[in-house]
C-alpha cells in the first residue's frame, strides 16, 4: 500500500460518511423520538448504537477499500457512484473531487490532530488536578460511605480545586472526585453531598471510560453535525440516569433537585474529558426529579438540532441529482487515468445524406463505457443532434473506435466516457 492508496481510500472514507451520517442520525432520531417517554437507560443505549455505527461504518469501508489496494469492489462502487453520479471522465464532480482528495485529506488530518491536542491538554489539566492535596476529611468521609452504599469496591478520593464550579468525576481505576472550593464553603452540606452522589453514579458506572471513547469519535468525525447532535444526546441521557441512580441510593431526589438548581445559578463552565453533575439540561432534569411520574415532553426531539442534519442530507442528495445521468451508476469506477481515444482505429461517421440534402447541422453528444480492454460497451445518445439519422451514425461510428482503457493503481479498469460529434455542412 502506497501513500496515494492511502489518501485515495481515507479521502473517498471521509467523503461517503457525509450521507451515511445522516443515515445514521435520522435512524437514531426516529428511535428517540419512539422512546421519548421510556426509561433514559434504554435512550442512551439507542443513542450510543448511534455513535459506534458513526465509528464502524466509515471503518469498515476504509478497511475494504485498503484491501482491495484502494480499488473499489462493486458494493463501494455503487458508493461512490452514488455520492458523485456517473460524471464525464474528463470534468465533473468525479474529477473535482479526485483532484483535491489530497488537500481533502489534509485538512481533516489538520483539524483532527488540533482537537486531539485539546483532548491532551485535557488530560494534562486532570493529572495535574488529581495531584493537589487539598482535600477536605468531612467529604471524603461522605465520599467513602457513598462508594460503599453504591457498591464500588475502587477507592474514590477527593480533592477540592480552586478554579472549578461543579463536581467531576475523572479516571477509572483510581476514581477522582473534584470539588469546587466555591461549593464547599457556600454549599449546605446536604445538597453537596446529593452531587457526590450524582458522581459516584458516574464512578459506578465507568462513565469516564466511556467518555474518553465518545471524544475520540467526535475527533475523528468532527466535521460532521450529526456526531455532535448524537453525541449531545448521549450525555443528556447518561446525566438523566447518573440522576436516577443517585435518588435511588440517597432516597431524596428534591434534594438532588435543590443542588441543580443552586448549580443552575451559577454561572459555570464544563470539561468536555469528565463526566461533571452540570451536564445535560440542568432544568428539565431537575423537574424529572421533582415530578419523577411526569415524563416532560422536552424529551422530545429538538428540531433546531435537526437542521445541520437535514441541509447535509439536500446537499448530498442535490450533488446526485445533479450527477447522476441514467441507470446503470453502479460500474462508474474512479479512475486515476481517464481513458484514451486511439484516433488511428476512429473513422468519421458517414453524413446521412439525405441530412445533407435537407441542410441539417447539430452535435451529438454520446455516453458510454470503455471497459478494460479498450472496447466501447454500452452506448447511448445522451444529447441528440435533433435528427434521429444523424444520432444512429455517430452511435455505430463510435463503436468501431478503440481506446486506452482508464488505469487504477496501474490497473486496467472500466470507465465512463463521453463523447461528441459535431455535424457541420461544409
Amino acid at each position: 500500500m502506497n501513500v496515494a492508496t492511502l489518501i485515495d481510500s481515507v479521502g473517498w472514507t471521509l467523503l461517503h460518511f457525509l450521507w451515511q451520517g445522516c443515515v445514521i442520525a435520522a435512524a437514531t432520531a426516529l428511535a428517540l423520538r419512539v422512546l421519548r417517554k421510556a426509561d433514559p437507560v434504554y435512550r442512551y443505549n439507542i443513542a450510543w448504537v448511534g455513535m459506534l455505527a458513526c465509528l464502524l461504518w466509515p471503518a469498515a469501508e476504509l478497511s475494504l477499500r485498503l484491501h482491495d489496494g484502494g480499488a473499489a469492489g462493486a458494493p463501494l462502487r455503487l458508493a461512490d457512484a452514488f455520492l458523485i453520479g456517473r460524471a464525464g471522465a474528463t470534468g465533473g464532480l468525479l474529477a473535482f473531487l479526485q483532484q483535491h482528495l489530497l488537500w481533502i485529506v489534509g485538512f481533516w488530518a489538520a483539524c483532527a490532530v488540533l482537537l486531539a491536542l485539546r483532548m491532551a491538554l485535557g488530560l494534562i489539566w486532570i493529572g495535574r488536578s488529581a495531584r493537589v492535596k487539598v482535600s477536605d476529611a468531612r467529604l471524603q468521609a461522605s465520599v467513602s460511605r457513598l462508594a460503599l452504599q453504591f457498591g464500588v469496591t475502587r477507592a474514590v478520593r477527593l480533592r477540592v480545586v480552586a478554579n472549578l464550579a461543579s463536581p467531576l468525576t475523572v479516571g477509572w481505576l483510581r476514581p477522582l472526585v473534584l470539588v469546587p472550593a466555591s461549593l464547599v464553603l457556600g454549599m449546605p452540606h446536604e445538597l453537596l453531598e446529593a452531587l457526590l452522589a450524582h458522581e459516584m453514579a458516574h464512578v459506578k458506572r465507568f462513565d469516564y471510560l466511556v467518555n474518553l471513547g465518545q471524544n475520540v469519535v467526535e475527533i475523528l468525525l468532527f466535521y460532521h453535525p450529526a456526531v455532535w447532535w448524537i453525541s449531545g444526546r448521549v450525555r443528556d441521557e447518561r446525566e438523566q440516569i447518573a440522576d436516577d441512580i443517585a435518588a435511588c441510593y440517597t432516597g431524596e431526589p428534591r434534594t438532588l433537585a435543590r443542588a441543580l438548581s443552586e448549580l443552575e445559578k451559577m454561572q459555570f463552565s464544563r470539561h468536555h474529558l469528565a463526566v461533571a453533575a452540570n451536564g445535560g439540561d440542568l432544568l428539565a432534569r431537575v423537574r424529572r426529579l421533582v415530578r419523577p411520574l411526569v415524563r416532560p415532553e422536552a424529551q422530545a426531539l429538538n428540531w433546531k438540532a435537526a437542521i445541520p442534519v437535514l441541509g447535509l442530507a439536500a446537499a448530498c442528495f442535490s450533488l446526485y441529482v445533479h450527477a447522476a445521468v441514467r441507470t446503470g451508476i453502479a460500474s462508474a469506477a474512479l479512475t486515476s487515468h481517464a481513458p484514451v481515444v486511439d484516433f488511428k482505429s476512429c473513422t468519421k461517421p458517414s453524413y446521412p445524406q439525405h441530412d445533407i440534402d435537407a441542410s441539417h447541422e447539430g452535435t451529438s453528444t454520446l455516453g458510454f463505457e470503455i471497459d478494460p480492454r479498450g472496447r466501447v460497451l454500452h452506448s447511448a445518445v445522451v444529447r441528440s443532434s435533433g435528427y434521429a439519422s444523424m444520432d444512429a451514425a455517430a452511435l455505430n461510428a463510435i463503436k468501431l473506435c478503440t481506446f486506452q482503457p482508464a488505469r487504477q493503481n496501474g490497473s486496467a479498469v472500466a470507465a465512463p466516457m463521453r463523447m461528441q460529434y459535431v455535424w457541420t455542412l461544409e
